[in-house]
Formats: C-alpha cells, sequence, structure tokens
C-alpha cells in the first residue's frame, strides 16, 4: 500500500491511527477548539487537512506533554494571532533530557497557576 502524500487529505481513522488518539477523542476536540474544522463531507465523514493535523499534534502536545487544560490549551491557542506549528525538536538537539523534563514540569506548574 502506498503513503499518502503529505498534502492529502486525512480520514478520522489514519489521523487516529498516525497521532494514536482515539477518534471519539478528536471529535471532542472539535467542539472545544473552535480553530480545529476538518471538512465534513455526505454524511459528516470528516477529512482533515494536513494543517488540521498539525493542529491536532499542537493539542496533543500540550494537553499530554506539557500539563495544560484544554481550557489552558484552548487559551494558549487563541492567544496567537497566528498558531506557529512548529514540528517538536530532534530528540538529537534536545540536550540533556533530564533538564527538558524539569523545564516542561515547571511549564505546565506554570500553566497550572496561570489557569
Amino acid at each position: 500500500m502506498t503513503e499518502k502524500a503529505p498534502e492529502a487529505f486525512r480520514t478520522i481513522g489514519e489521523v487516529s491511527k498516525e497521532l494514536s488518539i482515539q477518534p471519539h477523542v478528536l471529535r471532542y476536540w472539535e467542539e472545544q477548539f473552535p480553530m480545529l474544522r476538518p471538512v465534513k463531507r455526505a454524511g459528516g465523514r470528516r477529512l482533515y487537512r494536513p494543517e488540521d493535523v498539525e493542529l491536532l499534534r499542537t493539542i496533543d502536545r500540550l494537553v499530554h506533554r506539557e500539563g495544560f487544560t484544554l481550557r489552558g490549551a484552548k487559551k494558549w491557542l487563541q492567544s496567537r494571532d497566528k498558531v506557529e506549528l512548529t514540528p517538536e525538536p530532534d530528540s538529537q538537539r534536545s540536550g540533556d533530557p533530564q533538564l527538558l523534563d524539569d523545564l516542561i514540569a515547571l511549564r505546565a506548574q506554570l500553566a497550572r497557576a496561570l489557569a
């Protein structure tokens, strides 16, 4: 089976598998994050654009790695004039893993304090 082109639209099943996020979670996030709007075809079938997939990666990172609540992640994303979606740094360039873990924990702590 050939792999889809990076600019191709993806189904909810494909996105779910690619990001390891259950489809019901993706549908729930659509309700919580107004900027996440996949194309809906006849019968309600969702097609995610590449920018939707990158936004989902960012939401996943904020919520599951950086400790944001959904509300906090939504505020963080809305506070940007333009959501800057950048890929995560290569693990080889991330430096000391313990320092990175400490910084992520500190950021999550600050996010909770400000929420």
